[in-house]
């Protein structure tokens, strides 16, 4: 048995796995700002699905942010509350045990590597593109997280090969202009199609405008496709991944399949390339899912 938690900002999730099944859920609401009650109530899911199932279990712990490989604490996070904090070490003593923590764009990638839509891919890049832009990598199906706890952190690096008006680039909260974040995300497609045309529309009218006909849209939708593809490219000449998986609210955009790999050929240093680009199979539930992986041999301890 293992038991998987994704902490987010507004909802705690947890999911007991057995194998591959799930065999219990429990939601949460998230302790907003509040530290201590939050370790509790993460504490508190784990025992109550121990219960609900009758099995002591592994626990992995998915976060919006990651730990210090210098100092154990929590570095990163969108949710404030956590940063600074020792949260593993908090955790395993309220729970009597180890726990595993990752970044919840890690897990993604792992959930998506072991039994979704890469299952069986030797290096695969999974990808989040909704609200912000993250990423994970899964190497034989265990979570590449790097020396200094960053890797994957593909939304923060400048959009490769940009033209003469993506430079410098919009501002991003990082303070730096012109990363991928800034023009892959939700909110990067909507300010895009504002700059061009004066009107501000949500990433779901500007998709829905476009399978209409809307010219406008489809010309946001066709920069968006090959900001997309040169973005992955770069990827690809560095990691040279069997799989890309797409997550979260962008990737629901059917056309990128078809169109990002065709798009993203002339920038691969490769005279083939056979990378696949694929929508994620356990949508929403991959985080917490690939938290319950983050102990692939689920043993107790």
């Amino acid at each position: 048995m293992r038991i998987g938690i994704d902490l987010g900002g507004t909802k705690i999730e947890g999911i007991a796995m057995r194998g591959s099944d799930e065999v219990a859920r429990i939601r949460v609401a998230t302790p907003r700002g509040d530290y201590s009650a939050t370790v509790e109530a993460v504490a508190a899911l784990v025992d109550a699905l121990e219960q609900r199932t009758g099995s002591r279990a592994t626990t992995g712990v998915g976060i919006p942010g990651s730990i210090s490989s210098a100092t154990g604490l929590v570095k990163n996070a969108n949710s404030v509350w956590l940063i600074g904090q020792p949260l593993r070490a908090d955790l395993e003593r309220r729970l009597g045990r180890e726990v595993r923590i990752a970044n919840d764009a890690n897990c993604f990638a792992v959930s998506e590597a072991v039994d979704g839509a890469a299952t069986g891919a030797e290096v695969v890049f999974g990808v989040i593109v909704g609200t912000g832009t993250g990423a994970g990598i899964v190497v034989r199906g265990e979570v590449l997280t790097g020396r200094n706890g960053i890797a994957g952190e593909w939304g923060h690096n400048p959009l490769p090969w940009p033209a003469d008006d993506e430079r410098p680039g919009p501002a991003c909260y990082c303070g730096r202009h012109g990363c991928i974040e800034t023009f892959l995300s939700g909110p990067g497609l909507q300010a895009d199609f504002e700059r061009h045309t004066g009107q501000r529309r949500d990433p779901a009218a500007i998709v829905a405008a476009a399978e209409s006909g809307n010219g406008p849209a489809l010309d946001a939708l066709a920069r968006y496709e090959r900001r997309m593809a040169r973005a992955l490219a770069a990827v690809i000449n560095v990691l040279d991944p069997d799989a890309i998986v797409l997550g979260g609210g962008m990737s629901n955009i059917s056309h990128l399949y078809e169109a990002v790999p065709r798009l993203w050929t002339p920038f691969v240093f490769s005279d083939t390339v056979s990378t696949r680009l694929v929508r994620a199979r356990h949508g929403d539930a991959s985080g917490v899912r690939g938290a319950a992986w983050l102990w692939p041999d689920h043993v107790a301890r």
